[in-house]
């Protein structure tokens, strides 16, 4: 933590409000903060404020309405005399930019140097590989593709631009040169997204070399047209007629796995979580690994969400794995109870950048 973001905290004492931009897994921050007992606020990028009103328990204590992600770089003084503490989720931290995060003087739960460590997929890779996990092999020349790739964009996007190639060709159509992107094969699986919050403050749980880590939740994604392509034939003759295969999220499904691969999925987060503390310092609370298990039951990882992702949603009251941490424990939740929890220690310093 930074002197001045040191010195904001102590300022704040125990006057301390959570907030957030107005999208993503909102609904479930303000949620689990409110019912942890904490003020909230909304920062609403548009006409983002109606909608709460159908959702009174989620609906922020107050909120401030700007025209554009910029204005939030400006609001760092208004923000610090309310007593907020910003929690990150993928649409702020994909739309006001990963630097202009980094720099954003405003308290913030978690590490913010993740996020250099996320959102560059080259040293993600670096991170996931040296922590012992597999991953998809990488290809490095298109014009060596001989088998099914999987072609991804750099940052949160939630899968907008990814495409599948099988060859040369196929890359060239589809791929926008304007964007730094990764060539990788494809893995023939099932895709699970596994949601972790690890926290340096206790170790009642899943122990590591400092603090405990928890398994709160899985999910699977709905794709915009991806998953039902196959109904209309075959993707080659799609193509020639204009159509193609879209992996944008529309939603996600709720998923429990096989308790023997429980383990495995335990053991991988902590390894990430480790590696992570040597690399740079640890991330701090959700993080969600997406993975591919093949029929061989290996796991692959292909990438790493390094705060609350948008999966978690289904699950605001609870998932068949935390209830078993806590009763009707979301994300969003756990996220206020360990804010509180430092705050109680008095060790707010050590989760908050």
């Amino acid at each position: 933590m930074s002197a001045d973001i040191s010195s904001i905290i102590e300022e704040y004492g125990k006057d301390i409000t959570i907030g957030t931009v107005c999208s993503h897994t909102s609904l479930q921050i303000f949620h689990g903060a409110r019912t942890e007992g904490f003020k909230t606020l909304g920062i609403a990028v548009g006409d983002r404020v109606r909608f709460y009103d159908a959702f009174p328990k989620a609906k922020p204590d107050e909120f401030i309405v700007v025209d554009s992600y910029k204005e939030i770089m400006d609001m760092s003084d208004e923000l610090i005399e309310k007593g907020v503490v910003l929690i990150p989720h993928g649409s702020f931290v994909e739309y006001l930019g990963a630097t202009n995060f980094l720099n954003l003087p405003v308290p913030t739960f978690g590490n913010r140097k993740v996020l250099e460590w996320e959102s560059d997929r080259v040293r993600q890779r670096d991170w996931l590989e040296s922590a012992g996990l597999k991953m998809p092999a990488l290809i490095e020349d298109p014009k060596t593709i001989e088998k099914p790739v999987l072609v991804k964009y750099d940052g949160a996007k939630g899968g907008r631009g990814f495409f599948i190639a099988k060859d040369y060709i196929d890359f060239k159509v589809g791929i926008d040169h304007s964007q730094n992107h990764t060539i990788q094969e494809y893995i023939m699986g099932t895709r699970y997204y596994i949601h972790y919050f690890y926290s340096p403050l206790s170790n009642e749980g899943y122990n590591l070399s400092k603090g405990h880590l928890e398994m709160l939740s899985i999910d699977r994604r709905d794709e915009s047209n991806i998953d039902e392509m196959y109904k209309l034939g075959s993707q080659e003759e799609l193509k020639k007629l204009g159509v193609f295969g879209s992996f944008v999220v529309t939603g996600n499904v709720p998923v429990v796995l096989r308790e023997s691969l429980l383990p495995k999925v335990l053991t991988m987060g902590a390894q990430t979580v480790e590696k992570s503390m040597d690399l740079f310092g640890g991330m701090i609370g959700p993080f969600c690994l997406e993975t591919i298990v093949t029929d061989k039951l290996e796991f692959y990882v292909f990438e790493i969400s390094a705060r609350i992702v948008a999966g978690t949603n289904p699950f605001t009251s609870g998932s068949p794995y935390s209830e078993m941490v806590g009763p009707g424990l979301s994300t969003g939740r756990r996220i206020a109870q360990e804010i509180k929890k430092g705050m109680e220690l008095g060790r707010l310093d050590e989760i908050v950048s």
